[in-house]
């Protein structure tokens, strides 16, 4: 087995375990934390299989832009957290260890030694390019998603302020 193909399985069974671990989890916070590093491990495997287009992407999007907007859901959501303030060791040592396994994967990923790699038939295209074939041929399913995340979006806010009203009644 190559180093690479040994870096693909370790990867693969981080991402697994980690969103296994964000499904598990009560906190919805720390379920979005560990499917932000499920979505790291995928980025890590997208450069691995010589897609850094994709890679950079999943980074942007779906790490970044949202996580954000789930972050932001579950914090207007309101959900009633314990008296902790401090997490446990129990939680940390989950999100130490996903952190080391990807940091470490990284390092071998970018210091490899030359002369290591597989060669691959590279497709390129530009991102304008790529964006012109997405948009030309599937806007169809791009705005259906982008409705479902609004649809999403309104029905978060629609549950954080029936709540807000019910303890406003209880109040009076």
């Amino acid at each position: 087995m190559t180093l690479y193909g040994f870096l693909f399985y370790v990867l693969a069974a981080v991402v697994t375990a980690s969103t296994a671990v964000a499904v598990t989890r009560r906190n919805l916070v720390h379920a979005v934390v560990y499917l932000i590093f499920s979505y790291f491990g995928t980025a890590m495997l997208f450069y691995l299989l010589g897609a850094p287009l994709l890679a950079a992407l999943e980074v942007i999007i779906y790490a970044g832009a949202v996580m954000v907007l789930f972050l932001f859901v579950v914090m207007m959501i309101r959900v009633e957290a314990s008296g902790e303030h401090f997490f446990p060791l129990s939680q940390w040592i989950p999100a130490a260890l996903f952190s080391l396994v990807y940091l470490a994967a990284g390092s071998v990923l970018m210091l490899a030694a030359p002369g290591t790699e597989i060669p691959l038939k590279m497709l390129t295209a530009a991102p304008r390019d790529f964006g012109l074939y997405v948009l030309q041929n599937h806007w169809f399913f791009i705005e259906v998603i982008s409705l479902l995340l609004l649809v999403a979006l309104i029905g978060a806010l629609q549950l954080g302020r029936k709540q807000e009203g019910l303890s406003r009644e209880e109040e009076g």
